[in-house]
Order: C-alpha cells, then sequence, then structure tokens
C-alpha cells in the first residue's frame, strides 16, 4: 500500500506541484453536475428486466448511466445504438462503457460475484483490449457514448505494466477516430508498489495524455491514497468518478455517505479534477435500489 507522500515522491513532480497550484483557480461547486451510476452495482437483475430496471434509476433520480458487462452480450442484449435509444426513453443518457484490458482472470485470493440466488455468476466470455480492441470501439461508435473505460488491467510486473501501457496507447488511437476518449479505471492494486514504481504513476506519466482517469474514490482511498492529492497532482485528468463509501477497515463497500470517506472535500475540488459525471457504485450490495435511493440522496443533499 502507499501513501500520498510516497506517491508524490514517486511521481518526481512534488515540487512543481507546491509552485504550480497556488495559481490554479477553480470552483468549488459541482452542484451542476447530473448524477449517474455504474450499471455492474445492478448486475444480476438489470438483465433480467432492462426496462424496469431503467425505470426504477430514472424514478430515483439518476440521469446518466455507464453500462458494465452483460450476461446477454452485447448491451443487456442490446445494440449501443439500441441501448442509447433505451435510456433515453427514460430520460437518461448513455454517458460510458466499461471493458476489459485483457483476458479475464480473477486476482490472487478473489472470488466471482454472486447472483441474487447467492451462487457464484458463471460468465459467458469476454471481450479484451487486448485481443478485440477494434471490436469493442466498432460496437460502441456512432452510439453517443463519450467514454470508453478500461476496468482494469494486468499490472503486477513490469513486464505486465508494459503490456497494458501499449494496449491502452493503441485503443486510445482507435477511440480518437471514433470519436470517443479512452478512460482508465482503477481498484486498488495499482497503488502497490512494485520494485520501486507505483503503476498508477506509471500510467499517469506513461499513457498518451490525451487517456484520462476514472477515479474510484473508495479503492483509491483503501489503497491510502488522497483523490484530492491526485487531482492537485493531475488537474484536469478525472472526468468520471466513481463515487462510493467504504468502512473503516477497508473491507466493505458501503452506500454513499455511510462510510469513512468526506464527500465535500472532495466534491469541492470537482472543478480542479474535471470531474463531468459523478458515478455513484456499490459492489454487490445486499439490495441495489436500496443502496441507490440511499446514495443519491445523500449526493442531493451534498451537492444542492
Amino acid at each position: 500500500m502507499i501513501n500520498r507522500r510516497t506517491f508524490m515522491k514517486h511521481t518526481g513532480v512534488a515540487a512543481l506541484a507546491g509552485t504550480l497550484l497556488p495559481h490554479l483557480s477553480f470552483s468549488q461547486s459541482a452542484a451542476a453536475r447530473p448524477i449517474g451510476l455504474q450499471l455492474y452495482t445492478l448486475m444480476g437483475i438489470i438483465d433480467n428486466d432492462l426496462e424496469g430496471t431503467l425505470k426504477k434509476l430514472a424514478d430515483l433520480g439518476y440521469t446518466e448511466l455507464e453500462s458494465a458487462f452483460s450476461m446477454k452480450g452485447g448491451f443487456y442484449g442490446l445494440s449501443a445504438k439500441e441501448f442509447a435509444a433505451k435510456a433515453k426513453t427514460f430520460g437518461m443518457n448513455w454517458r460510458a462503457h466499461h471493458t476489459l484490458g485483457a483476458p479475464f482472470k480473477l486476482p490472487p485470493g478473489a472470488k466471482m460475484p454472486t447472483g441474487p440466488d447467492g451462487k457464484p455468476i458463471s460468465f459467458p466470455p469476454m471481450k479484451n483490449l487486448k485481443e478485440n480492441r477494434q471490436e469493442i470501439v466498432d460496437s460502441v461508435a456512432g452510439s453517443g457514448i463519450k467514454y470508453l473505460v478500461c476496468a482494469s488491467a494486468p499490472l503486477a510486473t513490469h513486464e505486465e505494466i508494459k503490456s497494458s501501457v501499449e494496449v491502452l496507447n493503441k485503443t486510445h488511437e482507435l477511440c480518437k477516430k471514433a470519436g470517443i476518449s479512452l478512460l482508465y479505471h482503477n481498484h486498488d492494486f495499482e497503488f502497490k508498489n512494485i520494485d520501486g514504481k507505483v503503476p498508477y504513476t506509471t500510467l499517469l506519466t506513461q499513457l498518451h495524455p490525451e487517456i484520462k482517469f476514472e477515479l474510484d474514490i473508495a479503492w483509491a482511498t483503501k489503497a491510502g491514497m488522497d483523490p484530492v492529492s491526485l487531482f492537485k497532482l493531475y488537474p484536469g485528468r478525472f472526468p468520471t468518478w466513481h463515487v462510493k463509501d467504504i468502512d473503516a477497515e477497508f473491507k466493505t463497500i458501503l452506500p454513499v455517505g455511510q462510510g469513512i470517506i468526506n464527500f465535500k472535500r472532495i466534491f469541492d475540488y470537482a472543478d480542479l479534477a474535471g470531474l463531468e459525471y459523478p458515478l455513484v457504485e456499490h459492489d454487490q450490495p445486499k439490495d441495489a435500489f436500496a443502496s441507490l435511493a440511499t446514495s443519491i440522496a445523500y449526493l442531493k443533499e451534498l451537492l444542492k
């Protein structure tokens, strides 16, 4: 695990940041940004009732959507254009889609997520950017989607980091031609020191500067990182956030406002971060709709 001080040392820009930051100005209001969500929160639910799920989300007040893997294939059984149109019928905008950076394999010690029946989910084959990047980009091109997001990539060794940087840079080229921007989404492992280097620092400094980042606030916090320090070091690089909370032992994801994270302080730096879409997410919640209702109610009160 790496803390803010060690991270700044590895970036090599701490002194530069100290010089430039006093001259940066930004609004501390995030109220104008519409609240969205990552549909992974509804894994095992949305595939069984797409229209009913979208209606419930719209009724809760969510307006922006980020899609994830679907057991039905495609985008919850639809093409990209069909899914975008379906979201529009409920007054929602499809903004981003998650995809894998390499063939799927569970991290060491991890377990498959469970479905509503409590049994591990059995996934059909999943496309990934290492093997299928042209197909993936083509599948969302022309749908109106703004961001393609690499949900994770292998970063456990220097060889994996080098390969992932190459894959992401090549994907960026394809995305740019299609009028889409590429983002990278973190968990906590990107901040772990590997032989003196921090993978997240490598991504920030070696990826094409037009590739930006989707900051998962809870995972970054678990890794010992202060999101605000990232915004100060790399202003404008974080147009989307995964907004979710975590308990004091860093073991359990919680609805927003129910854990230890100071979201008021983080949202005060929304403009500096370059935030466009705060996206609520809750990994394997016991009651997805209850969690999403609690989270959006908290955020609406916080941001009004």
